[in-house]
C-alpha cells in the first residue's frame, strides 16, 4: 500500500475504480491525518458542478471521538483497518450509492492511529443534483462503513480499554445492505 502525505490511496488497489476528476486527494482513503468533511464536501461540489443536473446539494458527516462511552471516561482512541480490502468495501459502497441515486457522488476518508476527544475519525460527503438523495447518501455510507468496512476501534478509559466490534457483515449479505437503506432513507 503506497502512502501518500497521510493517504492510502485507491490507486494502490486494482480492482478500485481510479478518480480522474477534479478532487485534489482521492475520494476513498484511509488516512494518517485528520480527514475534513468540509474539503470533501468541497471538493465534491466542485467535481459535480458541471456534471449532469449539477450540484444540488452537498451533505456531509463527520465523526467525532467522544469524551465518554457508555458512562465510561475515553481518554483516547487507535483505529486500525486493513486498507486494501477496506478501500474496496468503500469503492462497493460507492457502487452502492451510484445505483441507489444515479449522479450521486460519494467521499470517504477514514483515519486511523491515536485520536484524541474531539477529533475527526470518519468524514463522508455526498453531492447530487437533489437534497433528499445526497442526504441518503451521506447516511447509507455510514451505515454501510459500520457495516461492512474492516476498520477496528480500541477505547482507552481511565480504567481499562476495550477493543469495539468493527464490521460484522458480509459485504454481499443483502438484508444488511437493505438494512442499511432503511436507515439512510427513514
Amino acid at each position: 500500500m503506497k502512502e501518500v502525505k497521510g493517504v492510502h490511496d485507491v490507486k494502490a488497489v486494482p480492482e478500485v475504480k481510479e478518480y480522474t476528476g477534479a478532487m485534489s486527494a482521492a475520494r476513498l482513503a484511509i488516512v494518517s491525518d485528520a480527514p475534513s468533511a468540509e474539503a470533501l464536501g468541497r471538493d465534491l461540489e466542485q467535481d459535480a458542478r458541471y456534471q449532469g443536473e449539477g450540484c444540488g446539494a452537498v451533505c456531509t458527516f463527520a465523526g467525532i471521538v467522544r469524551s465518554t462511552h457508555q458512562n465510561r471516561r475515553v481518554k483516547y482512541l487507535e483505529y486500525e483497518a486493513f486498507a486494501p480490502l477496506a478501500l474496496k468495501a468503500f469503492a462497493r459502497i460507492e457502487d452502492e450509492i451510484g445505483r441507489e441515486w444515479p449522479g450521486t457522488s460519494i467521499a470517504i476518508h477514514h483515519r486511523v492511529g491515536r485520536l484524541e476527544i474531539g477529533e475527526t475519525s470518519v468524514a463522508i460527503a455526498a453531492a447530487s443534483a437533489h437534497r433528499a438523495d445526497a442526504f441518503r447518501a451521506c447516511r447509507y455510507a455510514i451505515e454501510r462503513v459500520k457495516q461492512v468496512a474492516p476498520v477496528w476501534k480500541h477505547e482507552y478509559f481511565e480504567d481499562g480499554d476495550v477493543w469495539v466490534e468493527g464490521a460484522a457483515s458480509d459485504i454481499e449479505d443483502e438484508a444488511a445492505r437493505r438494512q442499511a437503506l432503511e436507515r439512510a432513507c427513514a
